[in-house]
């Protein structure tokens, strides 16, 4: 693989904003929306175990439902696709078990070969339920992959908005998450951004580099 030159990763960043107002005419293509799913698959996450589904709506009827409930914000009706990022609560030993039969099927071993690494995290969820913050540590692996989709949105020239301004019981509800284990956490706007939408033009503010960054 050949590194994109560094220009290109800060040009990708100062380029991409928290985009208000989307052209909904424009779709993203579906090799572009490809590439932005496998994005999401390939998020790092705490041990490996994926503690999450990524919905994605296109259907515009629904896309529309969940403006009301989305603080009167219209990305979700405006933009090409919207994705709601649901994190897997009380996280147990079936899915620690369904996890490891994934890995023993990519990387051709024997299931029990693995069980050192399944007592480590066995472990350690039990640690966090036994403490009360079993859900929170899994819900904070769900940043790390919204981070990662709107890093490779902006690389490919999609534009993106990140969105906690929702009701995610609501959500739930509307997107049929309710009692399936899952809960919404947060929602990301995905398309091109509207000709006249006046944030596209507004300078960036950021603090200085020696103001947010210590070096040891």
């Amino acid at each position: 693989m050949t590194p994109i030159p560094s220009s290109q990763l800060l040009d990708a960043l100062n380029w991409r904003y928290a985009t208000k107002k989307f052209d909904p005419a424009r779709k993203i293509p579906a090799d572009l929306w490809s590439a932005l799913e496998q994005a999401l698959v390939l998020s790092p996450s705490s041990f490996g175990i994926q503690p999450w589904k990524f919905i994605v709506v296109t259907d515009p009827a629904v896309k529309a439902s969940l403006v009301p409930i989305s603080w009167g914000q219209k990305q979700p009706a405006e933009c090409s696709h919207f994705v709601v990022f649901a994190v897997k609560q009380g996280l147990g030993e079936a899915d620690l078990d369904r996890y490891l039969a994934r890995t023993a099927e990519v990387r051709g071993i024997p299931v029990d070969t693995l069980a050192g690494f399944k007592k480590v995290m066995l472990g350690s969820i039990e640690k966090a339920r036994a403490a009360g913050y079993l859900d929170t540590w899994q819900t904070h692996q769900i940043y790390i992959a919204l981070g990662q989709f709107m890093a490779g949105a902006a690389l490919l020239e999609v534009d993106a908005c990140p969105m906690e301004g929702i009701d995610p019981a609501q959500y739930d509800a509307v997107l049929g998450l309710a009692g399936t284990g899952y809960a919404t956490v947060v929602a990301c706007a995905a398309g091109y951004r509207a000709d006249d939408d006046k944030y596209a033009t507004t300078q960036k503010v950021r603090f200085l580099p020696e103001d947010v960054i210590t070096r040891i």
